[in-house]
C-alpha cells in the first residue's frame, strides 16, 4: 500500500497512490506467452511490527465465504461469534478469515485467574435486516460444586455501566445490515472463588429480532491474579476502569477547608456568599489583601446588589413571589439549596449547589403557568466598580473593563458563553447554560465540535450580554430577548459562577519550584538547579501519548534515580487525543463515538488502514510513528484516566502530572488531584495552554477556558503563541500570570520577556524554548533570599515603591531592611524614569541607602543609583535592581 505524506509535520496527510504498472511491456509480455512460469503463492503477510500486522483480525473473508457461512446458518437474522480478549474486533464492515475458519460456535470456552478483571467479546452480524436495541444479559456461572460466580459481577460496556459523573447509564445499540458491531463484556472474578470450570449463558437480544444463547465455560484456575491483574492490560484487565468511581467522592482537597453554612450565608475559603429569598447570591465577599499574598480581615464586594432573574411581559417586570430557601445538603464538600419563585405568568425553580472551592451551579427551571408574550428574560449581575477593574471573556483579550460592552452568541464560530469580571482581589466567572450543555472539544478542534446554543439565553440568536457602569456599579445584562411560551412549556435558564480569587499566591512554591522540561541525564538536570523533571510525550520513557502505561519500567527506574538525588518527576498525561498504542483502542472504538469523536478520518497511514474512517486525527510523532485521535470530550475514558493517574503515584511514584491543554471538567480534575496527592504524594500539576484566542479554538481565552481548573493547579505555563511584546500589563496580570486567581506562572513563547516576566515573579522554562534558561535571574533569587519576602505588586496602590512613568511599572519583593525592585517598561521608545521610594514604608534610612543593579547574563550589566537618579530603561526592557 505505498502512500505519500502530503507533509512532514505533526498533523500528516497521507495520499495512497494509485496501482500503475512499474515493469516493461516486452517482459510483461514474454511472461504471458510463457507456458512454463509457476504461478507465485501467498506464503506470509507481514508487517514491520506488531501494531502494523493486519493478522488476524483484519484478514478479511471473501464474499463467497461469508455467503457460505450465511447459508449454513439459515434463518437465523444475525450470527454471534465469541470470541477471546486478546484477539480485539477490528472490523466494521466485512467478517475476520479466522470466523470463517473456526465457523460459529455456541459455546465459548476460556482460562482466568482468581481475581482477574476477565473480558470477552461477542460479534454480533446481522444478516437480514438492521438490528435494534441489542442487549446482552448474563446467567450465573456455576461449578458441578454448586459454586457460583455471580451475575451481579458481569457487565456489557456496550450497553451502559458508570459515567464520568459517578452517574448509572445505559445505551442503546443499534447495528445496521453487514456491519459488525464488538460486545465487550466483563466479569470481576471474586478472589474468593474456587478454583474450577463454571458455566452458564449470556444472551443476546434484540427488539426486532429472536434472541440468542451462548454458553459460557471459564476454567478458573488457582492462581490469584494480583490487584485484578491491571498490570497486564494486553489481557484488556483495565477496561473495568471505564466504569470506575475512585475519588468520586467530593472531600475537600488542601488547602481548602469546609464550607460552613450560617442562616442564609455559606462561608469557604477567602470568601463568602449570602443567598437572596430567590435562591441567588444576594452578596458574595472576598477576604484577600491587594497583595494577594495573604488573607484580609476586610471584605471586599463583588457584587453590590443581588443577582436576579427578571421576566419582562408588556405590561412590566413580573413580580417574584419567593418562597424562600430551603437547604437540601450541607456537606464539608457540597452545599445545596432550592427556592421556588412564582409570578402571575410563570413559575421559577432555582436548584443551586456551592463547593468548597467557590465554583457555583444553577439549575433554573422557568414554566409558563398560562400562555405569555415575554418582551426578555434577563439575568442581571451587578457588580462592585471596584471589583470590575478587568474583563476577559466575550471576544475580549484579559484587559481593563470597557465602560460599555455588546456581545451576540455566535457558537459556530465562538466557544464563548460568558466571561470573567473582576479585580486581582475579587472577581467573578459566569457561564451560561441550558439543560443540553456538552463540553465543546477545544485546542484546535473547535470547530468539530462547537457549543450548542441555549435555548434559554440563545432564543435563535435573539441573546447577548450588555455591560454598563452605573455610578459606583457595573451591570452585566445577560438578556435573551422576546419570546411567547405556552402554558406548562419550560426553559432552563441555567449558569455557573466562579468566585476568584481561590487562595492566596504561594510565592515560597515559585522560588524554590524549579522546573526542567525536558527528558535528559538526571545529573546534568541536578547541576542546573532545578528541582522538578517534566517528562514530555515522545521519550524513552514515556513515548506514547496520553498512554504512559507502556514504558512503565523504564519511568519508574528514572523516578526512582531522581528521586534519590533529590528531585521530584512529573509526566505530561492529559485528555485530548490518545495514542493509537493504547490496548484498548478497539475496545473503545466499539463505543461508537462516547470516547473518540467523530470525524473524517484521513491523517497517519496507520489510522487510516486500520480505524478506516469516523474518527479525527490528531498529534502524530514521526520519529515514533506515534498517531493519536481525538476523543469525544467528556466520557468514561475520564474514569479510566483517574485510575491511571492512581496507577502511576501508587507503582510508578510520578510526583504530579504536566497538562498540555485540557479536555475534561473540573469533576476529573478534582479526582485527580485526589489520586495524586493519596498517601502524602506531593501532586504538583502545571498547565500549559497554547493562547485558545484564534479561529481554531472558537477565540476563547485560556485562562478563562481552564479557570475551573485553577483550584488544582501549582502553576500556569501560558504559553505557546502569547505575546509577550505587544501585549499590555493588563494583559500580563489577567490571562499569563494567574496571580488573580491565586497562582503564578512561567512564560514560553520565544523564551519570554524576562523584564515583563519578573513583575509578576515570572521566568522562563529550562530548557524548552527558545533562548529559554532562567538560571540567570535564579541566581539572583538565592544571592537576594527570595525565600520569605512579601511580594508588592505595581497594581498594589500602597506600593513602597513607584516610578514617575505610568508606563513603567515596578514590583517590590521585601524583606527586613532590603527589597528587591523589579522594574519593566511597557513606554513606546527609551525613557529616563525616577523611583518614587516610601522610605518608610521599606524600613530603610535614605541616608544609609545603597540601590544597586546585579550583573544577570543577558539581562542588565552591574550599576548603580542614588535616590532621585535618572534611571535609562531600554523600550520592552527593565531593571533588577536592591535597595538595601
Amino acid at each position: 500500500m505505498p502512500y505519500k505524506v502530503d507533509r512532514k509535520s505533526n498533523y500528516p496527510d497521507v495520499k495512497y497512490l494509485k496501482a500503475s504498472p512499474t515493469a516493461a511491456d516486452d517482459w510483461t509480455q514474454s511472461i504471458q506467452n510463457n507456458t512454463n512460469v509457476e504461478g507465485a503463492r501467498v506464503e506470509a503477510i507481514q508487517s514491520i511490527n506488531a501494531i502494523n500486522s493486519f493478522y488476524p483480525m483484519e484478514v478479511i473473508a471473501t464474499a463467497q465465504e461469508v455467503s457460505n457461512l450465511v447459508g449454513q446458518n439459515a434463518g437465523k437474522t444475525y450470527l454471534v461469534f465469541p470470541e477471546d480478549r486478546l484477539h480485539s474486533i477490528k472490523l466494521k464492515n466485512d467478517l475476520p478469515q479466522r470466523w470463517i475458519i473456526s465457523g460459529v460456535k455456541n459455546v465459548f470456552n476460556d482460562d482466568a485467574k482468581r481475581g482477574e478483571n476477565y473480558a470477552y467479546q461477542l460479534g454480533i452480524y446481522p444478516v437480514t435486516k438492521d438490528l435494534s436495541g441489542v442487549k446482552i444479559t448474563f446467567s450465573d456461572l456455576k461449578n458441578k460444586s454448586g459454586q457460583v460466580i455471580s451475575s451481579k459481577v458481569m457487565s456489557c460496556l456496550n450497553n451502559g455501566g458508570t459515567d464520568y459523573q459517578g452517574k448509572a447509564f445505559t445505551k442503546e445499540v443499534d447495528i445496521t445490515k453487514s456491519n459488525v458491531q464488538a460486545m465487550w463484556c466483563l466479569v470481576n472474578i471474586p478472589a474468593t472463588v474456587v478454583a474450577g470450570t463454571y458455566e452458564g449463558t449470556v444472551t443476546i437480544s434484540a427488539k426486532n429480532a429472536e434472541n440468542t444463547k451462548i454458553g459460557i465455560r471459564l476454567k478458573v484456575v488457582n492462581a490469584l491474579a494480583a490487584k485484578g491483574d491491571i498490570n497486564e492490560p494486553v489481557k484488556q484487565t483495565r477496561l473495568t476502569w471505564l466504569n470506575s468511581t475512585i475519588a468520586q467522592q467530593n472531600d475537600v482537597i488542601k488547602p481548602y477547608i469546609p464550607l460552613v453554612v450560617k442562616d442564609n450565608s455559606i462561608a469557604l475559603l477567602g470568601r463568602k456568599v449570602v443567598l437572596d429569598k430567590t435562591g441567588f447570591p444576594k452578596s458574595i465577599q472576598t477576604y484577600f489583601t491587594p497583595e494577594m499574598t495573604s488573607f484580609s480581615s476586610k471584605a471586599k464586594d463583588v457584587i453590590n446588589a443581588p443577582i436576579n432573574l427578571i421576566a419582562e411581559n408588556g405590561s412590566g417586570i413580573e413580580k417574584w413571589q419567593p418562597k424562600g430557601v430551603k437547604f437540601t445538603e450541607k456537606q464539608a464538600g457540597t452545599v445545596k439549596w432550592e427556592a421556588t419563585n412564582t409570578s402571575a405568568d410563570l413559575q421559577m425553580d432555582v436548584t443551586g449547589s456551592i463547593e468548597f472551592d467557590g465554583f457555583a451551579a444553577y439549575t433554573v427551571k422557568v414554566t409558563a403557568l398560562r400562555d405569555v408574550d415575554l418582551k426578555d428574560i434577563r439575568m442581571e449581575i451587578p457588580f462592585n466598580k471596584d471589583a470590575a477593574k478587568y474583563m476577559m471573556g466575550l471576544n475580549l483579550k484579559g484587559e481593563k473593563r470597557p465602560a460599555s460592552y455588546e456581545w451576540k452568541w455566535d457558537v459556530p464560530h465562538k466557544n464563548q458563553d460568558g466571561a470573567w469580571i473582576g479585580d486581582v482581589n475579587a472577581g467573578l466567572q459566569y457561564s451560561l447554560r441550558d439543560e443540553n450543555y456538552v463540553r465543546p472539544l477545544n485546542t484546535n478542534f473547535y470547530l468539530q465540535k462547537p457549543l450548542l446554543l441555549p435555548t434559554s439565553w440563545g432564543n435563535d440568536n435573539k441573546g447577548g450580554i450588555n455591560i454598563s457602569e452605573n455610578g459606583n456599579g457595573v451591570l452585566v445584562n445577560n438578556y435573551s430577548g422576546a419570546r411567547s411560551m405556552k402554558k406548562g412549556e419550560v426553559l432552563y435558564y441555567n449558569f455557573t459562577l466562579l468566585i476568584t480569587p481561590f487562595h492566596p499566591i504561594n510565592t515560597d512554591f515559585q522560588w524554590a519550584t524549579r522546573f526542567y522540561h525536558k527528558y535528559d541525564n538526571i545529573d546534568t538536570i541536578k547541576a542546573t538547579g532545578a528541582t522538578i523533571i517534566n517528562i514530555h510525550h515522545a521519550t524513552p520513557i514515556n513515548p506514547y501519548i496520553n498512554y504512559p502505561f507502556i514504558a512503565h519500567d523504564a519511568m519508574k527506574a528514572y523516578i526512582d534515580e531522581a528521586h534519590k538525588k533529590g528531585l521530584k518527576v512529573k509526566i505530561y498525561n492529559t485528555v485530548r487525543e490518545l495514542s493509537n498504542s493504547a490496548y484498548e483502542t478497539f475496545a473503545m472504538r466499539s463505543l461508537g463515538h462516547e470516547i473518540y469523536s467523530a470525524g473524517k478520518g484521513g491523517g497517519y497511514s496507520w489510522l487510516q488502514e486500520h480505524l478506516g474512517g469516523d474518527y479525527i486525527a490528531a498529534w502524530y510523532v514521526p520519529e515514533i510513528k506515534d498517531a493519536a485521535i481525538v476523543n469525544s470530550g467528556m466520557s468514561r475514558w475520564h474514569n479510566y484516566y483517574v485510575e491511571g493517574m492512581n496507577w502511576l503515584v501508587q507503582n510508578v511514584g510520578i510526583d504530579g502530572i504536566y497538562l498540555d491543554d485540557v479536555a475534561f471538567d473540573r469533576i476529573t480534575m478534582k479526582r485527580i488531584k485526589r489520586v495524586l496527592t493519596k498517601d502524602g504524594h506531593p501532586g504538583i500539576i502545571d498547565l500549559h495552554s497554547a493562547n485558545q484566542y484564534n479561529k481554531s479554538d472558537g477565540f476563547n481565552n485560556s485562562g478563562n477556558l481552564y479557570l475551573e481548573h485553577f483550584p488544582y493547579l501549582n502553576r500556569l505555563w501560558f504559553g505557546e503563541y502569547f505575546d509577550y511584546e505587544k501585549n499590555s500589563p493588563d494583559f500580563f496580570l489577567t490571562e499569563v500570570s494567574g496571580i488573580p486567581f491565586g497562582l503564578m506562572g512561567e512564560m514560553l513563547q520565544g523564551g519570554g520577556n524576562p523584564w515583563r516576566g519578573m513583575i509578576y515573579g515570572m521566568t522562563n522554562r529550562m530548557p524548552w524554548s527558545d533562548n529559554a534558561d532562567p538560571r540567570p535571574i535564579w541566581k539572583v533569587w538565592d544571592n537576594f533570599g527570595m525565600q520569605g519576602t512579601k511580594m508588592i505588586g505595581y497594581w498594589v496602590e500602597n506600593n513602597p515603591v513607584k516610578t514617575n512613568n505610568p508606563d513603567v511599572l515596578a514590583t517590590i519583593y521585601k524583606k527586613d531592611h532590603s527589597a528587591l525592585v523589579s522594574i519593566a517598561s511597557w513606554a513606546k521608545d527609551d525613557v529616563n524614569i525616577k523611583l518614587q521610594i516610601d522610605w518608610k514604608a521599606l524600613g530603610i534610612d535614605p541616608a544609609k541607602a545603597t540601590i544597586t543593579a546585579p550583573e544577570v547574563k543577558n539581562f542588565q550589566q552591574a550599576a548603580s543609583f542614588k535616590d532621585g537618579d535618572e534611571i535609562k530603561v531600554e523600550k520592552g526592557k527593565g531593571w533588577l535592581l536592591v535597595i538595601k
